[in-house]
């Protein structure tokens, strides 16, 4: 086997990382970043190319069930049942707690299988009118939502959730379920960051409320058949042994969801616009896949391995280390588990460490920096409440807090203490 060399794969990031950073699209940059670094690597151009093709190969299962949770998605974004959801929860939680509702309610929508920045768009709207009538900042409300949205996010049947959980061969609602105790954990403490920020930055103006027509909206519990059947479904290998692949289960449950709200005649128009929403997620893997393929093969892999073992720190740390490392190349939490999972997951198991703590650790690792600028949740969520980029630059150290108390909450479980495996 062919090995590209250490200066070859940094190479490869570095360029990935520019080429994003200057609006490049991220598969492109990706497969750009992995053909020059194979080169400077000191492999030749089919051997690079092979590399690639391999690499990108090895995500392919999981982009298959990326496509079909589009329908889920698409059902739950444009059928209202998000917002719904996301208004149901507010209510219950009140108004005097705006800040947990908001963080509540995002954590709902993304724990379902809503994207992180699709939930914090859906919500922003309540959000915004909170704000205004209770003199909240645009900073805070901000991190209630995008913190309860990463603590759903290590939660959910999402697509970094389905990646970490086919690398790894272990079942996707254990990957869920790894992340539940995390995920509240930095709920917990991003409610209690983003109250210290209420007069911080800048506040709502009037002329920034947006209304929600709430004419067409689904009852509450119409909202939530569609991802309670998807996650039952998911349960049943946990549960009973049957073994129900998500490839199934998230689109049946969609479809279950469209009828339960009376709108299964609609069901083509939802799994068009969820597919519109996961399609380029799925191109970005594949781009991801090459890039794996470059560093799975190059001695950084080596080079990383053996500088925490000169440490003397333990080796499940590499896990969380390779996630925060990935997800900050690659600005996302779905780009970065699923490098991290395709290129470490072999050595984290030959190290000993099981293959659902290797899971959960690479993807709550992966939550403390996949909000960097070169990304585009970065700028989804800060224009979803009219934020400026200097002022959405002075909320991502409170982002990365909020990450980095997730990892550390599944680091404890899944490593010092070794629970739950």
């Amino acid at each position: 086997m062919v090995e590209v060399s250490t200066l070859g794969a940094l190479a490869a990031l570095v360029i990935a990382i520019t080429l994003i950073l200057k609006r490049v699209p991220p598969v492109y940059g990706m497969l750009i970043g992995a053909l020059i670094g194979g080169i400077v690597g000191g492999v030749s151009l089919t051997e690079t190319v092979s590399l690639m093709i391999g690499g990108a190969q090895g995500i392919t299962t999981a982009v298959l069930r990326i496509l079909a949770a589009g329908v889920l998605a698409g059902v739950l974004i444009e059928s209202g049942a998000a917002t719904s959801i996301a208004e149901n929860i507010v209510k219950k939680v009140g108004e005097t707690r705006a800040l947990l509702a908001l963080a509540v309610a995002t954590l709902i929508l993304t724990a379902v299988g809503v994207f992180v920045d699709v939930a914090v768009i859906t919500v922003s709207p309540i959000a915004l009118a909170i704000a205004r009538r209770a003199d909240l900042s645009k900073m805070a409300i901000l991190l209630a939502m995008v913190g309860g949205g990463k603590a759903g996010n290590v939660m959910s049947p999402n697509p970094n959730a389905i990646a970490a959980a086919d690398a790894f061969d272990v079942p996707l609602t254990s990957v869920m379920a790894a992340g539940i105790i995390p995920g509240l954990c930095g709920l917990v403490f991003a409610y209690f960051v983003a109250k210290r920020l209420i007069h911080k930055g800048s506040k709502v103006q009037a002329n920034e409320i947006v209304a929600v027509d709430h004419s067409r909206l689904p009852s509450f519990g119409a909202s939530m058949v569609a991802p309670m059947v998807a996650i039952s479904l998911l349960a049943l290998r946990p549960i009973a042994g049957f073994n129900i692949d998500p490839l199934i289960a998230l689109p049946l449950g969609g479809l279950m969801g469209a009828v339960a709200m009376g709108r299964f005649g609609d069901a083509n128009k939802f799994a068009v616009s969820g597919l519109g929403r996961m399609a380029p997620v799925a191109v970005m893997l594949l781009g991801t896949g090459t890039l794996a393929g470059i560093i799975a093969n190059s001695g950084l892999k080596t080079g990383l391995i053996d500088l925490l073992t000169a440490s003397g720190l333990p080796s499940y740390l590499l896990a969380p280390i390779s996630g925060a490392t990935m997800s900050l190349a690659t600005a996302s939490t779905t780009a970065g588990t699923a490098v991290a999972s395709s290129v470490f997951g072999s050595t984290i198991l030959e190290l000993g460490v099981p293959a659902l703590a290797g899971a959960a650790m690479i993807h709550s690792g992966a939550t403390i920096l996949d909000h960097m600028p070169h990304g585009s949740f970065f700028h989804a969520t800060g224009g979803a409440v009219y934020m400026d980029i200097k002022e959405r630059l002075k909320l991502v150290p409170y982002e990365s807090a909020v990450g980095l108390c997730i990892a550390a909450v599944s680091t404890l479980i899944f490593g010092v203490f070794g629970l739950f495996v």
